[in-house]
């Protein structure tokens, strides 16, 4: 088994693409902006990372999620969701529209997903989620391509 090396490293695609990262954080920082519950963006950010195996942003949105204090139970389960029992309709919702839109050569965008998701948010959050989901597709595909290094992994608790 031949082990996988970085390409371009994360800090080096920073460095050689300022304009590109500035502007995938302008957009990060948008959908925060908008109110979209932080917490469910995480959920949502991990899950899509877990479809895409990128390890880099696997680990990153769990760091967060850990730091932001998303329940470890929740974490625990996401690859699982449907059957977990755990996750709120609001997190169902957003969850499978991440997955419809991240496999959407496999099925598309199905209306019944979009009026489960229009039953939970506003117009502007079913926006703002949308976008959220854009983005992260956007880093995994940078992260996969690059093979960025993933960072170290906290605990909740650790700065």
């Amino acid at each position: 088994m031949s082990m996988k090396h970085t390409r371009i490293d994360y800090s080096d695609f920073t460095q050689m693409a300022p304009s590109v990262y500035a502007g995938l954080v302008a957009i990060g920082t948008a959908v925060k902006d908008a109110g979209l519950d932080p917490k469910l963006t995480e959920l949502v950010k991990v899950r899509v990372s877990q479809i895409n195996g990128c390890a880099f942003c696997i680990q990153y949105h769990l760091n967060i999620a850990r730091q932001m204090g998303v329940e470890a139970v929740k974490l625990d389960l996401l690859a699982g969701w449907k059957d977990a029992g755990v996750f709120s309709a609001r997190e169902q919702a957003a969850l499978a529209w991440a997955e419809s839109l991240t496999a959407l050569a496999a099925q598309g965008a199905p209306d019944a997903l979009y009026e489960a998701l229009q039953a939970q948010f506003t117009e502007k959050e079913v926006l703002y989620l949308t976008v959220s989901i854009g983005l992260i597709n956007t880093w995994n595909r940078l992260g996969v391509g690059l093979r960025f290094s993933p960072p170290p992994a906290i605990t909740r608790g650790q700065p």
